[in-house]
């Protein structure tokens, strides 16, 4: 069995995603931290922050400066999120190796996330990609396509539809594409059914698949989607995360429990899930709440309890 065709590929949006909704202010330097923990871990891959307008999402108003400063690691992909044109060219200043751009599938949706129409979008992505070609200009293209699996304002997203937003991604030049479930209304079979269409047309190795657990399927959809040959996926550290833009759009999929769910049934990621758990437990100090992911609250199947003291009494 050839284990790197199998291995799952976790990229951690905790630093973009997670934080995008939360309440309070991060601040810079535990944002970096953070990035720099997550790098140590043995992500491959890392969405570090998002070049948006600060009035949009205050909370990562400080992208610029945190992917200045994190501790770059061999190996690593430092994606960020990019809105437009302006967005764009900040993130390349800043130093970003991969540049995400998101447009809906659900023209209702864009306009609320993006303030514009799907085909506004598209032309918009021309201008961006045109850039990230540019000679000397090194850089890595992903498109994502929101609201793939169902939109919470018009319900069912036609899969053709979605195919046909892929072709147009391709016709573009992207290198990857990214299926999103933004607002969690994804179900297992239809998850493969729409994976497969997608991989007879585009490589495993450049598509990611983003799955919310707001109806308690996220893991579910891994394995479905895993099953019919995705090997890339989104996750956020402790579950956190949701579409500001989404009504109900509770978290991510929580990477810690992504990360268990594959060393329990003998899938390589290459990451750390101690470190990782460390890094978990720290998040209800940094945010002053609890988070939603599962592991790090109950421990591994492996971290045994002590036999409790009356029955060695009894014995």
């Amino acid at each position: 069995m050839n284990n790197d065709a199998n291995r799952l590929i976790v990229q951690e949006v905790a630093p973009r995603d997670g934080l995008q909704i939360e309440p309070v202010w991060v601040p810079t330097e535990d944002k970096i931290a953070l990035v720099d923990g997550l790098s140590q871990a043995g992500f491959t891959r890392i969405e570090a922050g998002s070049f948006v307008s600060p009035k949009a999402i205050p909370a990562l108003r400080d992208g610029d400066e945190v992917f200045r400063r994190i501790v770059r690691k061999d190996g690593v992909t430092y994606v960020a999120l990019i809105p437009n044109l302006k967005g764009a060219e900040r993130a390349l200043l800043a130093g970003a190796d991969e540049l995400n751009m998101v447009m809906s599938a659900s023209q209702t949706h864009n306009r609320a996330n993006m303030r514009m129409s799907c085909e506004a979008s598209l032309a918009g992505f021309s201008d961006i990609v045109a850039l990230g070609r540019r000679p000397g200009v090194d850089v890595s293209l992903n498109a994502t396509i929101a609201t793939a699996f169902g939109c919470p304002f018009e319900g069912r997203v036609d899969e053709d539809r979605v195919l046909a937003i892929v072709d147009a991604y391709l016709r573009l030049g992207v290198d990857g594409i990214t299926l999103a479930d933004t607002t969690g209304m994804a179900n297992p079979r239809q998850v493969a059914r729409l994976v497969r269409r997608v991989l007879a047309v585009l490589p495993a190795a450049a598509l990611t698949l983003h799955f919310h657990n707001t109806r308690g399927l996220g893991l579910v959809n891994v394995v479905a989607a895993y099953e019919v040959g995705a090997r890339r996926f989104d996750a956020a550290l402790g579950g956190l995360g949701g579409c500001p833009f989404a009504p109900g759009a509770s978290g991510n999929i929580c990477t810690e429990d992504l990360v268990n769910l594959c060393d329990e049934t003998g899938i390589e990621t290459g990451i750390d899930l101690p470190q990782l758990l460390a890094l978990s437990r720290k998040l209800p100090a940094l945010l002053g709440h609890e988070v939603p992911g599962q592991l790090a609250k109950a421990g591994r199947n492996c971290d045994l309890h002590p036999i409790p003291a009356a029955l060695h009494a009894a014995a």
